[in-house]
């Protein structure tokens, strides 16, 4: 979970120093018992308060019992996923604490096709007209992948990444965080509707660019992004040699060249 650049046992803990002079302890780490725990506990906080900045501790959701022990000795609660809580105790006054994750990402596709024809989708639960493809990123999901997923999903038209020609920012949205929506023309590999998520949409089609942008039933916002797509080039993914020595997975997007 963490870049590891040490490591130090501290009782019964493997601490893992990172670069801010903050320490973490894993949740494979941690002891079987919250005696254990509280007593380990007290122990570290003791012999790295006057040295670090802050301690980072993740508790298994199995282990939540733990979670009691760790705020009754100065412990907040940072940021969480479906089976783990990460938990934080600043050592010194005003210790900088990143900020938790506070937005959810989307991704939403313009494909026209050879006929100038717009892929667009009807949502059950919406009560606009046509919009265009898009959802949800998912956790450790790269853009162009969740762009064709959802496309896919939506519609059945396989499609290729091209360009980035929008972003937006919406606050408040989900859970009372920000909301960034990526905009992306891609193109299409294949024609045929064939609809796999019929729960959310109840009908998808090519409508003829010039029809959609002047139907009244479009959004002004849907119509800027498709706008948007035909007159700019946007920004292509490219040079990823530049970080080819991260090891992790990305994507960059560059302005593309007049």
């Amino acid at each position: 979970m963490n870049n590891n650049t040490s490591l130090e046992n501290i009782g019964c803990f493997k601490t893992i120093l990172d670069p801010y002079n903050g320490i973490t302890i894993n949740s494979i780490d941690l002891p079987q018992s919250k005696e254990e725990f509280e007593l380990n506990l007290d122990f570290l906080i003791n012999e790295v308060e006057n040295k670090r900045f802050l301690i980072w501790i993740y508790i298994d959701i199995k282990k939540s019992d733990f979670i009691p022990i760790a705020t009754k000795k100065g412990f907040i609660f940072h940021s969480c996923d479906e089976d783990y809580i990460l938990l934080v105790k600043a050592l010194k006054e005003n210790a900088i604490i990143p900020t938790a994750s506070n937005h959810t990402l989307g991704v939403g596709a313009v494909v026209i096709n050879d006929k100038n024809e717009l892929l667009v989708i009807k949502e059950r639960i919406s009560t606009v007209g046509y919009k265009l493809p898009g959802g949800h990123i998912d956790n450790r999901e790269m853009i162009s992948s969740a762009l064709k997923r959802e496309v896919l999903e939506e519609t059945g038209i396989d499609v290729e990444f091209e360009s980035i020609v929008s972003l937006g920012h919406f606050y408040p949205h989900q859970f009372y965080k920000s909301n960034l929506y990526i905009l992306c023309t891609a193109i299409p590999k294949s024609l045929e509707i064939n609809i796999n998520d019929t729960q959310e949409i109840i009908d998808a089609k090519w409508m003829d660019v010039d029809s959609y942008l002047d139907d009244i039933n479009v959004s002004d916002y849907s119509k800027a992004i498709v706008l948007a797509a035909i007159n700019f080039k946007g920004l292509k993914r490219a040079n990823q040699e530049v970080l080819c020595h991260i090891k992790k997975d990305f994507e960059l997007f560059f302005p593309i060249e007049s």
